[in-house]
């Protein structure tokens, strides 16, 4: 026979031990939720995490990369990568050539000009006018002039047919992007 004293510290023992895990497992769950929260607000308010579609912006952006966008406090200089949203919901990639006030002339021989000055960007091919701006384009108040870096086509949805690109619009600034090989 068990000494009842021994027995009850077992059971005084399995009772403290009980409560612990329960301390432990609401603990974790606890440090679990503030992660989540956290990540969320991180994911939906600081950056912003997309997947390219399409190639307007072949070779530095691939059709599937992911890029991670920054959100807060966006000031645009010349060349920074943007996602924006056109008037039909979808987003785009696209690099700035040019901010409000700046005139842009897009020649037939495939040169961007901006205020006169001609762009020498690392481009794959010529940029094609295309038929939705007259130039010299003067980029309104509050508004961008966004090119894709896969000029060949005009059709892309970057700013020789969407005009400029509101900066309501842009909802990101590219800081990062990881390459889709296969996936």
């Amino acid at each position: 026979p068990q000494d009842p004293l021994t027995a009850g510290r077992r059971a005084l023992h399995k009772r403290r031990n009980a409560a612990q895990d329960r301390r432990d497992a609401l603990s974790l769950l606890g440090r679990v939720v503030v992660l989540a929260a956290a990540a969320w607000v991180l994911f939906t308010q600081v950056f912003l995490p997309t997947q390219a579609s399409g190639n307007s912006m072949f070779p530095a952006v691939k059709d599937g990369d992911l890029l991670i966008g920054f959100r807060v406090g966006q000031s645009f200089e010349r060349s920074s990568v943007v996602i924006y949203e056109a008037a039909d919901g979808v987003r785009h990639v696209g690099r700035v050539i040019a901010s409000a006030g700046d005139s842009v002339t897009i020649t037939e021989d495939g040169s961007v000009m901006v205020n006169g000055a001609i762009q020498n960007e690392e481009v794959v091919n010529a940029t094609v006018p295309g038929d939705g701006l007259e130039y010299p384009y003067t980029v309104p108040d509050g508004c961008l002039f966004v090119l894709g870096d896969w000029r060949a086509d005009a059709g892309s949805g970057d700013s020789r047919t969407l005009g400029g690109i509101s900066t309501d619009d842009v909802k990101a600034q590219v800081v990062t992007l990881l390459r889709r090989r296969g996936i």
